[in-house]
C-alpha cells in the first residue's frame, strides 16, 4: 500500500469489529479499529509502531479482506468519521492494547476474567471503568508501587 492512500474498512471489517469472529490479535484489532478512511497508510503505520504491532499489519488486514485501498471511504458506502471520533477511536485502540498487554504480561491466567471484561468494552469510558479492577489485581500480584505506576501510565494515555 502507498503511504498516501486512505484505506477504509470493508463490510467484512465492520462485521469483524461487531462480532470478533476471526479472533484477531489485539494489535491487529486495534489497527482495524483505527482504519477510518481519513488516516493515511503512513499515519496508520506510525500507530502500528506505537502499539508494537506487526509491521505488515495493514497488509494482513488487506489480505484478509477487512480493509480496502482507496482515497475515499464512500466506496464502501461508509460515511466519513468526524475527527473527534477518530481521536476517540485512536485512544480506545491504544488503551485497549495497553490494558490487554498489561494483563497478559503481568497477570497471566490470573487475569483471564479481567481480560474478558476488557474485550467487552467498546469505548474509552468502559475501559477506564475497569482501571480500578486492574490496579487491584496488579497490586495483589506485584505490589502497590507497581500497580500505582501502571495505573498512572494507563490514565495518562486515556486522557491524552
Amino acid at each position: 500500500m502507498r503511504d498516501d492512500e486512505l484505506p477504509h474498512k470493508t463490510d467484512a471489517g465492520r462485521e469483524e469489529i461487531r462480532k470478533r469472529t476471526l479472533k484477531l490479535p489485539n494489535a491487529l484489532r486495534a489497527v482495524l479499529l483505527l482504519v477510518d478512511g481519513q488516516r493515511s497508510v503512513a499515519q496508520l503505520r506510525g500507530v502500528v509502531a506505537g502499539l508494537h504491532g506487526p509491521a505488515n499489519a495493514l497488509d494482513q488486514l488487506l489480505a484478509a479482506g477487512l480493509i480496502a485501498r482507496g482515497a475515499n471511504a464512500a466506496t464502501e458506502g461508509a460515511k466519513p468519521v468526524p475527527a473527534v471520533a477518530s481521536d476517540e477511536a485512536s485512544r480506545y485502540g491504544i488503551l485497549y492494547t495497553l490494558m490487554s498487554e498489561t494483563v497478559r504480561q503481568h497477570l497471566g491466567l490470573r487475569g483471564y476474567f479481567l481480560q474478558l471484561r476488557i474485550e467487552r468494552c467498546v469505548d474509552v469510558a468502559g475501559l477506564m471503568a475497569l482501571m480500578g479492577d486492574l490496579k487491584i489485581a496488579l497490586a495483589k500480584a506485584h505490589g502497590t508501587d507497581f500497580a500505582e505506576e501502571s495505573d498512572e501510565h494507563l490514565r495518562s494515555v486515556a486522557s491524552a
